[in-house]
Parts: C-alpha cells; sequence; structure tokens
C-alpha cells in the first residue's frame, strides 16, 4: 500500500497592514545571518552615497546657476603630446584603470571564497597597484591645473566656482581611492601569510577559513569606482 503523505498548508499571509508591514519587512532570510562587518559596511556606503550625492547636486547647482561660462572640459583637461593638445585622454587612461580594478578585485574575492590564498593575495596587490596609478595620475592632473592656474577661489577659463567644486569632490574621492590602497594592502598582506587560515590575533582577523574581510574590501572597492562613474560623466563630459 501506498505511504500517504500529509502535507501542512503554510499559514495564510495578514491582511491589512500587518500584511503590508509584513510583504516590506527586511527578509530574514537575507539580512538575519549577515556578519557585522559586512552590515556596518552597506550601512557606511550608503552614508557615503548621500554625502557624494549632496556634493554632485551642489555641483550641478553651482554650473547651472552661474552666469559666467563654464569652462570647456575637452580644454581645461587635454594634454599636449608630441605638439598636439589631445583632450581628456588622462581622464580616459585613469578611467579604465580605475575600471580594470574592479575586475580583479572581483577576481580576488573569488580566489578569497575558493581559499586560494596566493591567488587572492596577487589580486589585491595588483588592485591596490591600479588604485595607486590613479591618484598618481590624479595627483599628476592636480598639479597641472594649479601650474596653469585653477584654484578653489578661480581659474583663467571662466567660472570661479569649477576650482572650489572640482578640488573638493575631486579631492574628497581621491582620498577614498587612497584609504582603499592601504586596506587593501593591509588585508592582502594577512592573506599572503595565512592569517584566515591559522586564525592569527590582530585588526580584520576574521574566523579561521573565512576570508569574508575580502568582500568586504571588495564592496568599498566597488563602490568608489561606480562613484567615478558618476563623477567622470558629470565632470568631464558634462
Amino acid at each position: 500500500m501506498a505511504e500517504t503523505v500529509q502535507t501542512h498548508p503554510s499559514p495564510p499571509s495578514p491582511g491589512g497592514i500587518r500584511g503590508f508591514v509584513s510583504d516590506w519587512a527586511s527578509d530574514q532570510q537575507a539580512f538575519k545571518n549577515v556578519s557585522w562587518g559586512k552590515a556596518m559596511m552597506w550601512i557606511f556606503l550608503l552614508s557615503d552615497t548621500f554625502i557624494f550625492g549632496c556634493f554632485l547636486l551642489a555641483y550641478m547647482t553651482a554650473r547651472m546657476s552661474t552666469v559666467v561660462p563654464w569652462p570647456n572640459p575637452s580644454e581645461v583637461f587635454a594634454l599636449n603630446i608630441a605638439g598636439h593638445d589631445i583632450p581628456l585622454i588622462l581622464i580616459a587612461i585613469m578611467t579604465f584603470v580605475l575600471i580594470s580594478s574592479s575586475g580583479t578585485m572581483a577576481m580576488a574575492v573569488n580566489f578569497g571564497y575558493r581559499r586560494n590564498r596566493r591567488m587572492t593575495a596577487l589580486m589585491m596587490l595588483l588592485t591596490a597597484l591600479f588604485g595607486a596609478t590613479f591618484v598618481g595620475m590624479q595627483a599628476f592632473e592636480w598639479t597641472k591645473l594649479i601650474l596653469e592656474g585653477v584654484r578653489p577661489w578661480g581659474n583663467p577659463w571662466g567660472a570661479p566656482q569649477f576650482g572650489a567644486t572640482f578640488f573638493m569632490i575631486t579631492g574628497f574621492h581621491g582620498t577614498h581611492v587612497t584609504i582603499g590602497v592601504i586596506f587593501l594592502l593591509i588585508i592582502a598582506r594577512k592573506v599572503w601569510r595565512g592569517d584566515f587560515d591559522t586564525e592569527r590575533r590582530g585588526f580584520f582577523t576574521s574566523r579561521k577559513g573565512r576570508y569574508e574581510v575580502v568582500e568586504i574590501t571588495g564592496l568599498y572597492w566597488h563602490f568608489v569606482d561606480l562613484v567615478w562613474v558618476f563623477i567622470f560623466a558629470f565632470f568631464y563630459l558634462w
């Protein structure tokens, strides 16, 4: 005789305002078991999004409200190579370098999940190299503009608000990249010497066999890369 399998129907969803709250409340499967470090990183990135958003809104307001012509990005950010002014060439290289670093960071996280210590550390070091290259090129860009007369209170090409908004927003982003490079080097060193396999005591060391801190660092780095896409569009393409 075939055995009858008894099934228990799931309880009906509550109606009214309680049903609405249940539908829009946090999904426990997604958030209940999230680690403290990852949750705090998401909260930090959310707050940082508001800050960058306010900066970019202020930039748009200043640009659209000024009666003085705004500098032409193709002229301001051009490099003279072999006697020819090439517009936005440095910015294009900076963008390529930073976007490429997102790929190496994703590979580092992937190798971390596989507990491949050597490749995880190498990919993080390569990401840090890309980040340091970006900061170096940004320093060159700042030096060039300062030598050409750009200041927070004015510039030789038009609206004086250009210098203040440019140095504030790109400087704030460059600081984030610099901090990210420092943390990449710290975590890469810990991965390389096996701190996450031996559970060696120290800062940023999680439980044995867990490379979650690599993923948390990756969240920060991808955010920095995403913010640059908006800065690139606002400052260099608009």
